[in-house]
């Protein structure tokens, strides 16, 4: 998964910055059809060359959808992934965009999410333009569409266990059984970290500024309804799990659905399963959903609680 991101609290501040980008900031008493009367245009910063493009927005969506899912998948889950890209971009933007770049979007994932022109084919533009202009939200507004590449058997129940995100309500976050399980990669069925315990010292100091001290023993002291660990004891401090995950790597540490974690000599030792945060949509679990021949909207819905698909522009 190449995911995930921290969210940006909005405040007036922020809403200068987003005024003066491609897509306008949220107004008191405004809806989405009203900001978004047509396709917006994106200011995108190209990390590679450190140059700035103008695109369309779905001109932007064929390159990411097209990183961030294997374009040879089925059409139905790549589209699936278009729509939630798309509000992911969209939200994204009304919270200020890239604000160090003083861009709409970045083609670096860890300042937004990922990008790859090179591996645009017909099957991600057929999926793209299936949903051209289509969005999720709930009760009018977007929302965080958050999705991961394996929810481990389970997606996590709520934005706070699987990213440790309090900022905002998200009640559209539910919990429901993965299908993608049962065909996802054998590294997400079980896999196993070995982390030297001077590493992890580190990156517990990185996270709360404090020395944990000498480590001879980690527990999780805190899980969530879907099992992921949300606290966890590391010597003498206690940190959050999806911290601690993103301190060590999170393509080591594959995911907070951990089986065992202990110490063993000088490594801490992890098994679990899963690949990612787990909160909202699977890609393996589009992809299974997708085998069964759901629509891409069907597959949206699946993943999230109550939400619409909205069209905004032709």
């Amino acid at each position: 998964m190449k995911l995930f991101k921290r969210v940006i609290v909005l405040s007036f501040t922020v809403l200068l910055i987003a005024a003066a980008v491609g897509c306008p900031a949220r107004k008191p008493g405004d809806n989405l059809s009203q900001r978004y009367p047509q396709e917006p245009t994106l200011s995108v910063y190209i990390a590679e060359t450190g140059d700035v493009q103008e695109m369309a927005m779905e001109e932007y969506l064929l390159g990411v959808v097209a990183a961030e899912m294997d374009p040879t998948w089925p059409k139905e889950a790549l589209a699936a992934q278009a729509i939630v890209a798309r509000t992911f971009t969209l939200k994204k933007i009304e919270e200020g965009g890239v604000q160090e770049r003083g861009t709409d979007a970045s083609t670096d994932i860890e300042e937004f999410q990922a990008y790859d022109a090179e591996k645009i084919n017909d099957n991600v533009r057929q999926a793209v333009s299936a949903t051209r202009g289509e969005v999720v939200t709930y009760r009018g507004r977007l929302i965080n569409a958050w999705f991961h590449a394996d929810g481990g058997g389970k997606t996590a129940a709520s934005a706070e266990e699987g990213l440790a995100f309090t900022d905002e309500e998200t009640p559209y976050i539910k919990s429901v059984e993965d299908p993608g399980f049962e065909i996802t990669l054998e590294e997400n069925k079980s896999w196993t970290a070995s982390i030297p315990i001077s590493q992890v010292r580190s990156a517990v100091k990185e996270i709360t500024g404090a020395d944990p001290g000498n480590i001879q023993s980690v527990e999780i002291v805190d899980a969530g309804p879907s099992g992921r660990a949300m606290k966890v004891k590391v010597g003498n401090a206690t940190v959050s799990g999806p911290a601690l995950r993103l301190a060590l790597e999170s393509t080591v540490v594959r995911s907070t659905l951990w089986d065992d974690i202990r110490v063993e000599g000088n490594q801490l030792v992890i098994t679990g399963k899963g690949f990612g945060h787990g909160v909202g949509m699977s890609q393996w679990g589009a992809r299974a959903l997708a085998e069964q021949g759901r629509s891409p909207e069907d597959i949206v819905s699946f993943f999230f609680n109550n939400v619409r698909i909205e069209k905004l522009w032709d």
